[in-house]
């Protein structure tokens, strides 16, 4: 999946790695590493993440031009993304993070269509089911990482569109 992913032409200027002193000039950067973040990481279906591993992902790191973010611009990347929402630290030290380029909400949105579109609604399916279950193969959120699963179907859950009931084998949900 990475072959096909298109870096933006900043990724191939030097000067995108080092955060520029403009504040206007700073501002767009800001704006491109944020989108490149989240377009990198919805192409290649990455989840979650340690600082450390972006440290050293072709994200950050331009080996052709070698060039690389710094680890405190890094930060300041990452903590743009949580105030837009993208992002959330998982641990105190900051260390890793679950990097969100769909909202919850919005996992649960295309969720209920599938649902809705296949007649499913009343239906009950276990977490397992809908993120690698067969049927849910083509659908974007087919491999949604369990924590991003749940949080997409809380969301279904506050607007009484689902329930998240507890079963044998683990957690499953109830589509209304």
């Amino acid at each position: 999946a990475a072959m096909s992913f298109e870096w933006p032409w900043q990724y191939r200027f030097p000067p995108f790695f080092t955060l520029q002193p403009n504040v206007d000039t700073r501002q767009k950067q800001m704006t491109a590493w944020c989108s490149l973040v989240l377009s990198y990481c919805r192409i290649n279906k990455q989840y979650t993440m340690t600082v450390m591993e972006a440290q050293e992902s072709p994200l950050f790191n331009n080996r052709k031009l070698q060039r690389k973010l710094p680890m405190e611009s890094i930060q300041v990347v990452l903590e743009e993304l949580r105030k837009k929402g993208n992002l959330e630290w998982l641990d105190k030290n900051k260390s890793s993070f679950l990097i969100m380029w769909r909202r919850p909400e919005e996992w649960g949105k295309l969720i209920y269509q599938w649902v809705s579109k296949n007649g499913l609604t009343n239906s009950v399916f276990t977490l397992y089911e809908l993120s690698n279950g067969d049927d849910t193969e083509n659908e974007e959120f087919h491999g949604l990482e369990e924590s991003m699963l749940l949080r997409a179907l809380q969301a279904l859950q506050q607007e009484h569109r689902a329930e998240i009931i507890t079963l044998d084998d683990g957690r499953g949900v109830k589509f209304f």
